[in-house]
């Protein structure tokens, strides 16, 4: 899914959205930037190609710098599919890899630990890794931690409130279970208000419909099995399907929406919601950002208004008899530290978590993982999927990077066939088992 704005977007939404003063935070993070061992040279990698992030990552190497003399901080930023395909894996085979570099966790990172390339963070910073609690499980592989998030979005359902209060719909009780959002549907239909928008022709934003499914069908064991083993044997992925099958015959998608384009101007799924055309979209946390920009298109609006306060966020709903209740899908971004890191890297990655950059990290709109930073976000959504996650059980990555691209290449045509029509509940899981790395 190399289509999703993810880092991308959420830097438009911090570009729309009226900044908190960057030393906003206050009180002490547990964590310091200083580190042993004069003469120590780190090389950091990241994708931040772009303000503020850029700014932001090159003043914390020199924060940290600043805090531990002889140690040097060399970084640089590239851009992320350039980074990801072909940066990190030319500098791994040839032998100059950096010390930390980003990381997105998944079936990509249980590669790197397979490959020997990334070092075990388990017993080198556990207290960082207690404090983030369960968005660390994309960064772990049979128990131990290889990496860690700097910050993770949830993805939910971003609605037009206006249109929900037409409704007669209440938007301080949004639902919190599907049964309550299937009766939400039908009260919009009933005021002649097409209920939800899906951009299934970019086909990522359908596949991601069973992606829920499966998060709040399956349990966070199986899930796990699925991504270390691809162990897909658990009769409830089937179930998962049959669930989607449920929410399919509620009929609340847009007319049209196979064809429907996801984030392209107002006529995409995005444009629906934004413009009053559909009452919500599930979508990851930088939909508020790509709304926006739509939204100050079409009133002829300054590009940097933020995105408009009649929008509302809230999480997918737990399934009657489904296992994750309490889980939560999403994606995020991370580091790892190279195997062969000199021993501060692990160091600035723990500065890197603190509270007190987290909090200046959240002040630019984005989620953070440390709790307590999310104090700086000023956006009622974020605030709220912030809350979200952190209430979560289970943090689960989407499934196409947990599950590697192998898998994602045969898992998302299969949902959205089964999706138009074509195939059932288990032929998805038997496409999925058959695309498997064996």
């Amino acid at each position: 899914m190399k289509t999703k704005i993810r880092v991308g977007g959420i830097a438009a939404m911090a570009a729309a959205i009226a900044l908190v003063a960057a030393g906003c935070s206050s009180g002490d993070s547990g964590n310091d930037a200083s580190a042993s061992g004069d003469g120590a040279e780190i090389t950091w990698w990241h994708n931040g190609t772009g303000e503020p992030l850029l700014g932001f990552w090159n003043d914390i190497a020199k924060e940290f710098m600043a805090a531990n003399p002889g140690v040097t901080v060399n970084v640089q930023a590239f851009q992320n599919e350039e980074l990801r395909n072909t940066v990190l894996p030319n500098a791994f085979a040839g032998g100059n890899a950096p010390d930390l570099f980003q990381s997105w966790g998944g079936g990509e990172l249980v590669s790197w630990v397979e490959q020997g390339i990334v070092k075990d963070l388990s017993d080198v910073i556990p207290d960082t890794i207690s404090a983030i609690g369960g968005t660390a499980a994309g960064w772990q592989v049979d128990g131990k931690t290889y990496g860690l998030p700097f910050t993770f979005g949830p993805a939910g359902f971003w609605v037009n409130k206006n249109l929900w209060t037409q409704a007669g719909l209440d938007v301080n009780n949004f639902p919190t279970t599907m049964d309550e959002l299937t009766a939400a549907w039908a009260q919009l239909k009933d005021a002649g208000i097409a209920p939800v928008a899906v951009g299934g022709g970019d086909t990522w934003p359908a596949a991601h419909w069973w992606y829920h499914s499966a998060v709040k069908t399956v349990s966070p064991e199986a899930l796990q099995a699925a991504t270390a083993s691809h162990d897909f044997s658990d009769p409830a992925w089937a179930t998962a399907g049959e669930n989607l099958q449920s929410i399919l015959d509620a009929q609340a998608f847009n007319q049209g929406w196979q064809a429907t384009s996801a984030q392209q101007g107002a006529a995409s799924s995005a444009g629906m919601v934004v413009t009053g055309q559909a009452a919500m979209e599930l979508m990851g946390v930088w939909d508020a950002g790509v709304m926006g920009g739509i939204y100050n298109e079409a009133n002829n609006l300054p590009s940097d208004t933020p995105p408009p306060d009649f929008l509302g966020w809230f999480p997918f709903p737990a399934i009657e008899g489904g296992a994750g209740e309490k889980s939560i899908l999403g994606g995020g971004d991370g580091f790892s530290v190279h195997a062969d890191a000199p021993a501060e890297t692990a160091k600035l990655l723990e500065f890197i978590l603190s509270k007190d950059v987290q909090t200046r990290y959240a002040a630019q709109q984005n989620i953070p993982v440390t709790p307590g930073a999310e104090s700086a976000l000023t956006f009622a959504p974020l605030q709220q999927a912030a809350e979200a996650l952190h209430s979560a059980d289970y943090v689960q990555l989407w499934l196409d990077t947990a599950f590697g691209p192998e898998i994602s290449a045969a898992m998302n045509p299969a949902i959205v066939a089964f999706m138009g029509g074509q195939g059932t509940p288990q032929d998805v899981v038997a496409a999925i088992t058959a695309a498997s790395p064996k």
